[in-house]
């Protein structure tokens, strides 16, 4: 993309504030563990001085549009496709991601990618105290900045997909704690993450059900639907279908179009919900490890069966029967099987 001032005549005018919502699939889909690596965080604090007992009194700004292009616009800031960075330009839009998240005074919600701080500002709006963590050093400094007058604001200038957030949030939590602010145990995620690092960042949050209550994202719509979609018999089922079940329960809750970003997207979005689980809640399986080792090697191949996929655990006769302890043919394929039966089929096979 180029770089340059960017004028505030060259963002799209604002279309019509028109939520589609698509019809709801049904919850039912799921994957695997995530890297750590710890880089020492550079923290951009907000002001400190100043208390917001204010929060009944703090005034909404009535949409984003306005705000983010003058944000931009005031660094002279392109977004950067690298980065996949699409701003939002309705606020109604953000609106509608705190309140799926039912985001409340008092709330502690970690925010992936805050850009120009058009959702964040809806988030301290609400009564949140918002951990917002931003890759690019000049989006993190421009919503700094728009909110240095606010305490409810703590901002961290790294890779949200390399850093080591369970550290961040329990060290968060601590202090907010500590200060009285927070009135619950668990956290909410209320994010518009990039299209490109979705399925990262699923996988990173959704296993952190010990911190996390909920959490709220909005994706690509193809992929929204994906994850939350409980059909099987398709070729578009795939081992992260497996993952998210195993550890929330997701909801698919309303499209949004394309033509509210900036730049605009070759795709729509929709936001999702995932109800994170509680450890007790997860399906029993001696190793959450190796369940999905076999989930993942149940895929590796196409269109293979599972007596040919999984024969690195045992031999194709003990996974033919089984298969057929719980019903399910000696040809049945990965794709053709439900949470609930892998798991079966994990404790029938699974050799630690």
């Amino acid at each position: 993309m180029t770089t340059g001032h960017l004028s505030l005549h060259s963002l799209p005018p604002l279309s019509p504030r028109v939520i589609l919502k698509a019809p709801l699939p049904k919850h039912n889909s799921t994957f695997g563990a995530r890297r750590r690596i710890i880089t020492p965080p550079c923290i951009v604090c907000s002001n400190r001085g100043q208390r917001q007992s204010q929060s009944r009194s703090r005034s909404r700004s009535q949409d984003d549009y306005h705000a983010t292009h003058k944000a931009l616009n005031s660094k002279g800031r392109t977004p950067r496709k690298s980065l996949g960075q699409h701003y939002m330009l309705n606020n109604e839009i953000n609106e509608q991601l705190a309140s799926a998240a039912n985001v409340e005074e008092g709330d502690v919600v970690l925010e992936i990618g805050p850009g120009t701080g058009s959702l964040t500002n809806v988030l301290i709006n609400s009564g949140a105290i918002v951990l917002a963590i931003e890759k690019d050093p000049h989006m993190a400094a421009i919503v700094s900045e728009r909110f240095a007058s606010t305490d409810r604001l703590k901002v961290l200038k790294e890779d949200c997909v390399k850093c080591h957030i369970r550290s961040h949030m329990l060290s968060f939590l601590g202090s907010i704690k500590s200060l009285n602010h927070s009135k619950s145990r668990y956290a909410k995620v209320v994010s518009n993450i990039p299209f490109n690092i979705s399925t990262d960042v699923v996988e990173l949050l959704l296993p952190m059900g010990d911190i996390f209550s909920e959490v709220v994202l909005l994706l690509q719509e193809e992929t929204a639907v994906r994850l939350v979609e409980s059909s099987l018999r398709t070729s578009d089922y795939r081992p992260i279908n497996f993952f998210v079940n195993f550890y929330s329960d997701p909801e698919y809750k309303l499209k949004v179009p394309r033509t509210y970003f900036f730049p605009q997207p070759n795709v729509d979005a929709a936001v999702v919900t995932f109800k994170l689980k509680q450890a007790a809640e997860y399906p029993q399986v001696s190793s959450i490890k190796s369940f999905f080792s076999m989930v993942n090697s149940a895929f590796n191949g196409k269109r293979k069966m599972l007596r040919r996929s999984l024969q690195h655990i045992c031999t194709s006769l003990e996974i033919e029967q089984a298969l057929g302890r719980f019903g399910l043919p000696a040809t049945s394929r990965p794709e053709e099987l439900a949470l609930d039966d892998f798991v079966k089929l994990h404790n029938l096979i699974a050799k630690e």
